[in-house]
């Protein structure tokens, strides 16, 4: 069958697209080749190389510095979820005293690079008598700056909803609060699921920067380990051996969401047969819910039958 936005492609751009397709595998085979050749010509496979992580006490501090990465990651994420909703919700707000100074406060902390803000807090509130560890100093960073991009992210799912919604609430009677937790916010934080975990993945591997203000996170010993001179200074196993545990990190919270994307429209499908409606509701309710449902819960039939 032919598509709407470009014709199925005959024996000639087949032909095409096979050669194409087989010259982006040897180039790319060809680049990987050349990579590991000049690892192992340099030396980079070599047991003495690899020999530091055949210690055991070497893997307790790898998976110390595992933990004090997911514990950044895990404090530093809620924060700027909560921060960045905080934020959304005043950049929403109807009054301009309230939404011009907190669009200012996100456009700063947007500007200001992490590892800026990171260094600040650690070198330079000693400056003033305020001295943090590292811990609070790389939190403080991922809170900040993640916390301004939630807000966007949150702002830009809100407003991206049909007018309709806020319309309809709004003539119903609801209140702002009412109509922002029971009809808008279900349906965008479900629209902004997938830029919710990329953003979730940007602050994991934000982590990294920790090693500036002498974090012992992932990078910190990858470094450490990278300059033992008896060990032939193993720099790029110890960043391959690092690298693979960020990797698997990022994909565990990927598959993670993907399940909760799953499971979220599984529920709302669910909700639908045992409702006997079409997939007309809304985020959070059973599918078959509407605005005007919302407002007349006893009325049979469609919502619009109960007015």
């Amino acid at each position: 069958m032919s598509s709407v936005l470009f014709d199925t492609p005959g024996p000639r751009a087949r032909r095409r697209q096979v050669v194409i397709g087989a010259i982006t595998v040897v180039v790319v085979a060809v680049i990987l080749g050349f990579i590991v050749y000049r690892f192992a010509v340099t030396g980079q496979f070599s047991a003495q190389k690899w020999s530091i992580f055949g210690y055991a006490l070497v893997w307790n501090d790898i998976l110390a510095a595992l933990a004090r990465t997911l514990a950044a990651f895990a404090v530093g994420g809620v924060l700027a979820i909560v921060l960045g909703f905080v934020l959304a919700m005043g950049r929403l707000s109807d009054h301009a005293a309230v939404r011009v100074p907190v669009m200012l406060i996100t456009e700063l902390f947007r500007a200001i690079p992490l590892l800026i803000l990171m260094m600040l807090f650690y070198y330079g509130l000693p400056t003033i008598g305020i001295r943090l560890t590292p811990f609070i100093a790389v939190v403080a960073g991922l809170t900040l700056y993640n916390g301004a991009v939630f807000a966007e992210i949150f702002r830009a799912g809100v407003e991206s909803l049909p007018k309709g919604q806020r319309e309809a609430g709004m003539a119903i009677g609801l209140r702002k609060g009412q109509l922002m937790r029971m009809i808008l916010l279900p349906q965008a934080v479900r629209a902004m699921l997938p830029i919710i975990v990329a953003q979730l993945v940007v602050v994991l591997k934000d982590t990294a920067l920790g090693f500036i203000v002498t974090y012992q996170e992932l990078l910190y010993l990858a470094k450490f380990y990278g300059t033992q001179l008896q060990y032939g200074s193993p720099i790029i196993p110890s960043a391959i051996v690092m690298g693979s545990i960020y990797i698997a990190l990022c994909l565990v919270l990927a598959g993670f969401a993907k399940l909760l994307e799953v499971r979220l429209r599984g529920g709302g499908r669910k909700g639908g047969r045992k409702g006997g409606d079409g997939d007309d509701g809304l985020a959070g309710f059973p599918t078959g819910t509407s605005v005007m449902r919302l407002a007349n819960p006893d009325a049979g039939g469609t919502g619009a039958g109960g007015i």
